[in-house]
């Protein structure tokens, strides 16, 4: 698997959590310490491990969660740091989303996830064909 790759698993087990409100595999998803951040959507930023983790387990516990679908994950990494941007089609609205990893032993773990709304997604046609570009 190259590194890409390990970042786009990272990425795709992260979304697979929330899916499934695997609250135990979220919590592994995160770097163990008390630099990790998160922006849900609407939310002020949080800081620190027990703060994120709760906001999780929190979303994860409600029957009520929204479903969550991310599409076109792009890597960009940069040595023991990677983030992915995504767009995240959340009950069938369309959110940018920015999950950023540090690379811990052998894999990927988050260090700080934000997602918010954004305008609209329209099909575009360039030189090379259609593609999606977000408004």
């Amino acid at each position: 698997m190259t590194k890409d790759n390990g970042v786009i698993a990272a990425n795709a087990a992260f979304y697979a959590a929330f899916s499934t409100g695997d609250f135990a595999g979220m919590e592994r998803m995160w770097a163990e310490d008390d630099s990790i951040s998160c922006i849900h959507p609407g939310w002020p930023a949080i800081v620190g491990r027990a703060t994120v983790i709760g906001s999780w387990r929190d979303i994860l516990q409600n029957p009520e969660r929204p479903q969550i679908v991310c599409a076109e994950p792009q890597a960009i990494i940069d040595g023991d740091s990677a983030r992915v941007l995504c767009i995240e089609i959340v009950d069938g609205t369309a959110l940018a989303a920015a999950n950023h990893f540090r690379r811990v032993g052998d894999g990927w773990r988050l260090v700080h996830h934000q997602s918010s709304p954004i305008a609209q997604i329209v099909e575009q046609i360039d030189e090379v064909g259609p593609s999606r570009r977000v408004h």
